[in-house]
């Protein structure tokens, strides 16, 4: 897909010639997994495929919208002035929302405006193209009617569209890697403080190659509701010999001398993933400042290793591709990435190994399993933002 074609696809639908062009990336968690909603650090990154926009302001009150990605919905149609979630609008209801809740946070969108959208992110891969569609739609709003909002203030309004408007109780981390992210970075973020710091992640001879493991994730949701009542349990046997409000805030150090507190057993696992996590977080962070891809590769499978084993959320389909990974030439590092169950895993791999490294472990995860995985290759990209430039490849 070209930028002419998308170009071509606006005039079609709209019969006049866009006036602006924005992107909003999707990302990946590099590593510090279930540690969000634990008060401890996450470590992402925006990827260079997502969401592309082409808009123009209309002069009256109507928002039409279409996506090259559901093009045979048509071009759909609501008011400023009539802003509702609607289960039949699907994914309009992501730009709707975000439109509705900058509004009503008293910023002035004056008129209706006409909308493309076409993202090349992979369906259903875990790598976040709602909220790369919310703050898409957040950066052309605020550049079309210069609405003066600052960067981590829409981030966390895409991040209420999602929780108050769409209904789904996720952390920011999405929105935040997506607003903020930073072409040849990574960021290492507090869920709970927003406070982030970018660390360099200059894959020069190396791509990021994700493995979907198309593998629905029926367990995921009553499994994670799960975790987290397992980790607030832990959490209590810890408070009564530790005055700390997080999982997030208890260093190895002390947990090492305070977890015969935890008397339950799989109380105990669950907290040893969610403290050593956050410890191999602030690790990376220290190693990618110092250049050191390799301890970061191996800070990534033992954060896989402490996913199955501790925390118990990889599984078979998952295990199967990040075991296979190790082994492979070429391969820095290589873990699952999101809730588990099914979903992604990701790994860094040498540019030169990594047709063969794709091949070989399709191969293996098709005999093994009995299903066919799917793999991307990305690079750390930029986060959302307009673009000005003038070229034409998207893809």
């Amino acid at each position: 897909m070209k930028m002419d074609t998308l170009v071509h696809s606006f005039e079609k639908y709209f019969n006049k010639n866009h006036e602006q062009r924005f992107f909003a990336p999707g990302r990946i968690n590099l590593i510090g997994e279930h540690t969000d909603y634990n008060g401890g650090n996450v470590f992402p990154l925006a990827i260079t495929c997502g969401t592309y926009v082409l808009a123009r302001k209309r002069e009256d009150r109507l928002i039409r919208m279409i996506s090259l990605n559901f093009e045979e919905m048509g071009v759909l149609e609501c008011s400023l002035d009539s802003l509702r979630f609607d289960s039949e609008n699907n994914w309009t209801n992501y730009p709707i929302g975000i439109t509705k809740f900058l509004i009503d946070s008293g910023h002035s969108v004056q008129s209706g405006f006409d909308v493309l959208y076409y993202g090349n992110i992979p369906n259903g891969a875990g790598l976040s193209s709602s909220a790369s569609i919310e703050m898409a739609t957040g950066v052309m709003i605020q550049s079309m009617f210069k609405l003066e909002i600052e960067r981590i203030e829409l981030i966390k309004l895409c991040q209420k569209v999602e929780n108050d408007f769409i209904g789904v109780n996720s952390g920011i981390m999405d929105q935040f890697a997506i607003g903020m992210g930073k072409e040849g970075h990574a960021i290492w973020f507090n869920c709970d403080t927003l406070d982030y710091e970018y660390a360099p992640l200059e894959l020069v001879n190396e791509k990021i190659v994700i493995m979907n493991t198309n593998k629905r994730r029926e367990l995921a949701s009553s499994k994670y509701n799960e975790r987290r009542e397992e980790c607030e349990q832990a959490l209590k046997h810890i408070q009564q010999v530790l005055p700390v409000q997080s999982l997030g805030e208890v260093s190895m150090e002390d947990f090492s001398t305070i977890k015969e507190a935890i008397k339950d057993p799989i109380l105990l696992k669950r907290a040893t993933h969610v403290i050593s996590e956050n410890d191999r977080t602030k690790k990376a962070l220290q190693y990618l400042k110092a250049d050191d891809l390799k301890a970061v590769g191996e800070l990534m499978n033992e954060s896989h290793r402490s996913l199955k084993e501790e925390y118990e959320v990889t599984g078979k389909e998952l295990d199967t591709l990040v075991e296979f990974a190790w082994k492979q030439d070429g391969v820095i590092g290589a873990r699952m990435t999101g809730a588990g169950f099914g979903g992604c895993a990701i790994a860094i791999v040498k540019i030169q190994e990594i047709p063969a490294f794709i091949e070989k472990a399709g191969e293996h995860y098709a005999k093994e399993c009995g299903l066919e995985a799917t793999f991307y290759t990305a690079d750390v990209g930029e986060g959302a933002c307009e673009i000005t430039n003038k070229e034409s490849l998207i893809i």
